[in-house]
C-alpha cells in the first residue's frame, strides 16, 4: 500500500493588501465623502450605471460601484448594502479601516481638516507603548475609519 506523504505547503510569499471594498448604503454619498477624504476623484466610477439591474453581477463593472487609487493602494466602494443599514465593528468582518500619513504634522492637518469639513472625530490621540499616533473617525454608514502616524 502507497501511502502519500504529508508534506506542509509553504505559504504563498505575499506582497501586501491589493485592495480594501466597503459595502455602502448611499454611492454617490460616500463616494462624496472619500473623494473629499482622499482629496481625489475615482480612478474607476461605475456609479452612474447603480440602476442598471446588471451591474450588481458584473465584477468588470465593480458591482456599479467605484475605487480610488492612491500611491500602491486601492479603495473600492459598493452600493448593495441595505438602505438605513449601519456599520457595527462588532459583527464579523471589518472592524476598522487605518489609513497612514508620512507625519504628525499631516495628522494634525487632518483633524483640522474634519473639524472643518463638520466630521465629528476624536482628536489625535498619541499611543506611546504602540508608537503610533491616531485619528478616529466615521464615514457615512459609520464605518470606522482612523489615520495613523508612527511616533518617535
Amino acid at each position: 500500500m502507497n501511502q502519500q506523504q504529508n508534506v506542509p505547503i509553504p505559504p504563498t510569499a505575499l506582497t501586501g493588501l491589493h485592495h480594501v471594498r466597503l459595502t455602502v448604503t448611499d454611492i454617490e454619498r460616500s463616494k462624496a465623502f472619500y473623494a473629499q477624504l482622499l482629496g481625489i476623484d475615482p480612478a474607476i466610477d461605475f456609479t452612474d450605471e447603480t440602476l442598471d439591474s446588471d451591474v450588481r453581477n458584473d465584477p468588470h463593472r465593480f458591482f456599479g460601484g467605484c475605487t480610488f487609487a492612491f500611491n500602491d493602494n486601492l479603495l473600492g466602494l459598493r452600493p448593495v448594502g441595505k438602505p438605513g443599514d449601519r456599520f457595527d465593528s462588532t459583527r464579523v468582518g471589518l472592524d476598522h479601516l487605518s489609513l497612514g500619513v508620512n507625519s504628525m504634522d499631516d495628522l494634525r492637518h487632518a483633524s483640522e481638516r474634519l473639524d472643518a469639513l463638520g466630521i465629528a472625530n476624536g482628536g489625535v490621540v498619541e499611543l506611546p507603548a504602540l508608537g503610533i499616533a491616531v485619528l478616529s473617525f466615521q464615514d457615512p454608514d459609520d464605518i470606522n475609519l482612523e489615520l495613523v502616524t508612527a511616533i518617535g
